[in-house]
């Protein structure tokens, strides 16, 4: 049997302040494999990018606690210490920032930057480190690879930027991938090259992704598992197909059905009604209950409980066997 990659397990993040505490992620649960592709869905402040923050611990600790497990490559994340954080992040897990031009030094050329990264874990020379930043910007076929290493962030248009980005982040060949929204702001064109790049790199280094957005068409395209996030918490899991075909969870069923795929251009698109809680103060029960149209009295009193209906399907709903009838 294969061993896990990651491990993550009763995962919680709080945010901390002098007036009050916030739980941004809530007992969250889930493993990757060497080689898959998991993609995290959900509205935005669901707690996608802050798990994945948390997975490389670059939260801020003193306005942060987070508790649970988290191994990665068979080492205690939460045990390690500042050196072994460093050297943690970049060559077992990396991660594709969601706007490239803040990830990026704006004050350094993009080819140095990589080539730093390259010489801290590789322990190998900067014109070493240089090669190989010209090596990954083939490789992820920025044009002109050797005159885009002397260009400076604001150069390079959004697309160049969110390459140069993946290029950074595999410049150690990472076996985890963390792509937090890696084409929200590109134009759709330049989204699908991207996606198309990632998928193709994926399967070329072997590496395992997690792949965070609220576009339910990039992880029908990208994914092999989904998990699917409200308010903090995983309400939903499973194989991207089974998932897509038949959502057990009616917040995965909302968001399904209020894509514009496949929907008659003279219907009206569905919504789902209201907004999502104040994470300051969540409902004591289930925290979709007051949009949901299944909800009864016990879904506002009671916290649902994972269920597992099927083999790989994991859901967090009081009415997930009236579902299957």
């Amino acid at each position: 049997m294969t061993e896990p990659l990651a491990e993550v397990s009763n995962l919680s993040v709080d945010f901390v302040t002098r007036e009050s505490s916030v739980r941004a992620v809530n007992d969250v649960n889930f493993t990757m494999l060497p080689g898959e592709v998991m993609c995290m869905l959900g509205e935005s402040g669901s707690g996608k990018s802050v798990t994945m923050r948390a997975l490389m611990r670059l939260l801020p600790p003193k306005r942060s606690v987070i508790s649970g497990g988290i191994r990665i490559a068979g080492q205690d994340v939460q045990a390690m210490d500042a050196t072994a954080l460093r050297r943690m992040r970049g060559s077992t897990v990396s991660m594709i920032f969601q706007e490239p031009m803040t990830a990026f030094d704006p004050v350094v050329r993009v080819g140095d930057q990589i080539a730093e990264v390259v010489s801290v874990h590789r322990g190998v020379s900067h014109a070493a480190g240089r090669q190989r930043a010209l090596d990954l910007f083939e490789l992820v076929r920025i044009p002109s690879a050797q005159r885009r290493l002397d260009a400076y962030p604001h150069e390079l248009s959004g697309g160049l930027r969110q390459r140069a980005m993946i290029a950074l982040a595999l410049s150690c060949e990472p076996k985890l991938l963390l792509a937090d929204e890696p084409t929200t702001a590109l134009d759709a064109t330049v989204q699908i090259q991207v996606l198309i790049l990632l998928r193709r790199l994926q399967q070329e280094m072997g590496m395992s992704v997690i792949f965070v957005t609220h576009d339910l068409g990039v992880a029908a395209e990208i994914a092999d598992r989904v998990a699917v996030m409200y308010a903090g918490r995983v309400v939903e899991t499973g194989p991207v197909r089974d998932l897509m075909r038949r959502p057990l969870h009616p917040y995965t069923a909302g968001l399904l059905a209020s894509t514009v795929h496949d929907q008659p251009r003279d219907q009206d698109l569905e919504t789902i009604p209201g907004t999502p809680p104040d994470m300051r103060h969540l409902p004591p029960g289930c925290a979709f209950a007051p949009r949901c149209p299944r909800a009864g009295t016990d879904c506002i009193t009671t916290v649902p409980p994972p269920v597992t209906p099927a083999p790989g399907r994991i859901v967090r709903c009081l009415r997930v066997e009236a579902e299957l009838v």
